[in-house]
C-alpha cells in the first residue's frame, strides 16, 4: 500500500518544482497574473484533496498533471479585465489544434519526455508526440516578426540567430552590451527581444531590456539564463518566457514562437 507523503514532505517537494510550474503557466496564458492564478488554483486543489497529487509519479510530473486538470476543466477562460492583446491571443488560440501548445511547452520548455507529456495530459505518448509536431508547424506559420538578440557570446549569438531566422523571423541586430543593445533597438525597433541576463561589460540584459521598453513601449521579451530560479521568485514582475542555459534548439524555437503568437505589435506579419 502506498501512503501519501507527510504534509511537510509534500510542501517541500511541491516548493522545489513550483517556480517551473509558474513559468509554464505564464507561458501558457501569456500573462504572469493569469498564470499565477492557475498555479494557485492547482495548489489549492492539492491541499483540499491529496489524491490530486498522484502517487507513483515523479513529483514534477504529478504536479503538472494536477495543473493540467485545473487548466483543462476551466476551459482557459480570460476575465473581462484582461487587456485587448490577451483577448486577441485567445482568438488566435481558437484557430490552433486542441492541446498542441500545452504539449509543445511541456516538452520543449519544461523538458518532459513525450511519454511524460502524455501522462500529464492523459494521452498516449504517441499522441503527445503528434501534438508537438502539429504545434511546431502551426505556430511557426502563424506569425513572423523582427527579433533583437542581446547576447555577448559570439558563438551563442550566431546559433540563436540561425534558429530565429530558420523560423522565418528577421534578426535586427545582436547587442553585446547594454548600451549597444539600446542603440540597436532605437535604430531598428524589434517586435521581440531575446536577451541573455549577463552581458560582456558586466551589465545586465534585464536593464538593457527595461531601457528599450522605456524608449519603445511594451513588446514581448524572452530571457535566457543559467539560473532561472533567480528570476522565478514571485517577488517582482517576472518574464513570461524564460529558457535555461544550456538551451536546446527546440526550446529557442518554442520560446520565440510563443510570445510572437501573443504579441499585439502591429508590425508583426507585415
Amino acid at each position: 500500500m502506498t501512503h501519501a507523503p507527510h504534509s511537510d514532505d509534500l510542501s517541500r517537494v511541491i516548493g522545489s518544482e513550483l517556480p517551473y510550474l509558474r513559468r509554464y503557466a505564464r507561458a501558457l496564458t501569456g500573462s504572469q497574473t493569469s498564470g499565477d492564478a492557475y498555479a494557485i488554483a492547482t495548489l489549492e486543489a492539492i491541499l483540499s484533496d491529496r489524491e490530486v497529487f498522484e502517487q507513483g509519479l515523479p513529483p514534477k510530473v504529478a504536479l503538472f498533471k494536477a495543473f493540467n486538470r485545473i487548466w483543462g476543466s476551466s476551459g482557459a477562460p480570460l476575465s473581462e479585465s484582461q487587456p485587448a492583446s490577451a483577448i486577441e491571443a485567445q482568438t488566435r488560440l481558437a484557430g490552433l489544434t486542441r492541446n498542441t501548445r500545452e504539449a509543445l511547452l511541456l516538452q520543449s520548455i519544461e523538458g518532459f519526455t513525450t511519454e511524460e507529456v502524455g501522462t500529464i495530459m492523459g494521452l498516449p505518448g504517441t499522441e503527445a508526440e503528434q501534438l508537438i509536431r502539429i504545434a511546431r508547424d502551426e505556430m511557426a506559420r502563424s506569425i513572423a516578426g523582427r527579433v533583437l538578440i542581446i547576447e555577448d557570446e559570439a558563438i551563442i549569438a550566431i546559433d540563436i540567430s540561425a534558429i530565429v531566422q530558420g523560423l522565418g523571423h528577421e534578426v535586427t541586430g545582436i547587442g553585446r552590451t547594454r548600451r549597444g543593445a539600446v542603440d540597436l533597438a532605437k535604430k531598428d525597433p524589434p517586435d521581440l527581444i531575446l536577451a541573455d541576463i549577463q552581458l560582456a561589460d558586466k551589465s545586465s540584459g534585464i536593464d538593457a531590456v527595461n531601457d528599450i521598453l522605456g524608449d519603445l513601449g511594451d513588446r514581448p521579451v524572452v530571457f535566457i539564463t543559467a539560473f532561472p530560479e533567480r528570476l522565478l521568485t514571485g517577488e517582482r514582475p517576472e518574464p513570461a518566457f524564460l529558457i535555461s542555459k544550456p538551451y536546446t534548439e527546440d526550446q529557442v524555437r518554442s520560446a520565440v514562437s510563443q510570445p510572437m503568437f501573443f504579441s499585439s505589435t502591429e508590425t508583426l506579419g507585415a
